[in-house]
């Protein structure tokens, strides 16, 4: 179902976020995701007060619209309007782990609309137990259909506007819901999700449990954002969202046991829907801690890429790049005296490129100059990702034969770490960050691999080369 037609209602308030650089007083917008540069109107200019713009007057709607869009601009939370908690309805798939259904139970309180939909475990007797005593209904599967089929399951019995997924190795922090329910005042937000965090648990913790504490695959970080392919954000996992049910038609594609929920988020925004990831909630999630464990899901969720690529061409790509910047990273690469000063030309060959498109604007060549940066550190980051990570087995063989795939390899993995290191801030020496960290991508990688190799097809590990900025 496409979303409607709707406007934004009067006084929804957006923000412009901390990407959004303003220039050329008031007229120029130049950040969002990906990085782009926009030229406003006087009027339009006339309608920000400070950094928030609020639906209040002719075309500001239609300008809110396009800066969330284009991931410029975010919600202000305490301007969006209470919505009915009652109205929602918790769907909970389960298997096995009766003790962790329980403590989710717990954690979402009474007097709550719930379906616990347990996908044919081999013991459902102590789930259902646990499910009448806390009041919710039970339904269990014949046969087991993974996630996204026990999920629909339990949304084909939702009769309230709002369904929230979530899984029972998580638990719901309070005000979570009714934060995330705030956002439905846009009418074309289909889905919101929270942070997910790790939950805290003495008996559980150790060095795998720090770095997942840190750098966990579903979490997404501390900056809102409008989730949609190529962005920032570009998904977000079903473990714990709230969904307009009128949105999701069906639900999630049948069948897929890994990767369904990137391709439900993918699917509504190609519909038109909206997505959006809102850190100011929360919902804790019991990390494996095991490296067996950890590392055999980590592998896991690579194998759900050649699927995804099946379903979604080009969004799955590991790396989106432009020729100019394919042309400095392969300047980089040779590792030869001329190498900078070639990749510097390039680039500056392409800053006056951007620039001359930006004519409305006081300074283009200044910021052609930032795009052009920009383009290039983006680009350097998703070298150094498909040699530690997407790529590590190709990387690995030219390691063998050339000193110079070597060289970058190792300096790869070694920048990685550093940066990631002072990024997330770890309660984690160093070293064993560093050893996780590329335990991690091995791990993502090799099941990246396997799915293409079991799928015969390279779509999921092929980088997307476009000329168009």
């Amino acid at each position: 179902m496409k979303p409607p037609a709707a406007v934004l209602p009067p006084g929804f308030t957006v923000e412009l976020n901390r990407t959004v650089t303003v220039r050329d007083h008031g007229r120029s917008l130049v950040g969002g995701s990906p990085t782009r540069a926009i030229y406003l109107s006087r009027a339009a200019a006339s309608m920000f007060a400070g950094r928030r713009l609020a639906v209040d007057r002719a075309g500001s709607g239609a300008l809110v619209d396009k800066l969330l869009e284009i991931g410029m601009a975010d919600p202000v939370l305490d301007t969006l309007p209470a919505a009915d908690e009652s109205d929602v309805t918790y769907v909970i798939p389960t298997y096995g782990r009766p003790q962790s259904l329980d403590r989710l139970l717990t954690s979402i309180g009474p007097h709550k609309s719930v379906i616990v939909v347990d996908d044919a475990s081999p013991d459902s007797s102590e789930a259902k137990r646990i499910a009448a005593a806390a009041g919710a209904r039970f339904i269990a599967l014949p046969e087991n259909l993974g996630p996204a089929g026990a999920r629909n399951a339990g949304l084909r019995l939702v009769h309230t506007t709002f369904v929230v997924f979530v899984d029972n190795d998580m638990v719901v922090t309070d005000g979570a819901v009714a934060t995330l329910l705030r956002h439905f005042g846009d009418p074309r937000v289909a889905l919101i999700a929270p942070r997910v965090i790790g939950l805290q648990l003495s008996t559980r913790v150790n060095w795998i449990s720090r770095y997942e504490d840190a750098r966990s695959s579903l979490d997404l970080g501390p900056t809102p954002a409008t989730v949609r392919p190529r962005a920032r954000v570009s998904w977000v996992s079903t473990a714990f969202v709230v969904a307009r049910v009128e949105a999701l038609g069906a639900g999630f594609t049948d069948g897929m046991r890994v990767g369904e929920d990137v391709d439900l988020v993918w699917t509504l925004v190609e519909r038109g829907w909206r997505v959006r990831y809102e850190p100011a909630a929360t919902g804790a999630h019991e990390h494996r801690v095991t490296l067996s464990d950890w590392a055999k899901r980590k592998a896991f969720y690579g194998t759900g890429g050649h699927a995804l690529a099946l379903r979604h061409p080009g969004n799955i790509a590991p790396a989106i790049l432009a020729p100019w910047s394919v042309s400095v990273m392969v300047a980089l690469l040779a590792q030869r005296a001329w190498s900078v000063p070639l990749a510097l030309g390039i680039s500056a060959v392409a800053a006056v490129h951007i620039s001359r498109k930006l004519s409305r604007h006081e300074h283009p060549l200044r910021i052609g100059i930032e795009l052009t940066a920009t383009g290039v550190a983006a680009s350097v980051s998703q070298t150094m990702a498909l040699l530690t990570r997407h790529w590590w087995p190709l990387a690995v063989l030219g390691s063998i034969v050339s000193r110079r795939v070597r060289r970058a390899t190792i300096a790869a993995a070694i920048l990685d770490v550093v940066l990631d290191y002072r990024r997330t801030k770890p309660q984690l020496d160093v070293v064993r960050f560093g050893i996780a960290r590329r335990a991690d991508d091995l791990a993502y990688g090799a099941g990246l691999w396997l799915g293409a190799l079991r799928g015969r097809s390279t779509a999921a590990l092929r980088p997307d080369i476009r000329g168009r900025r």
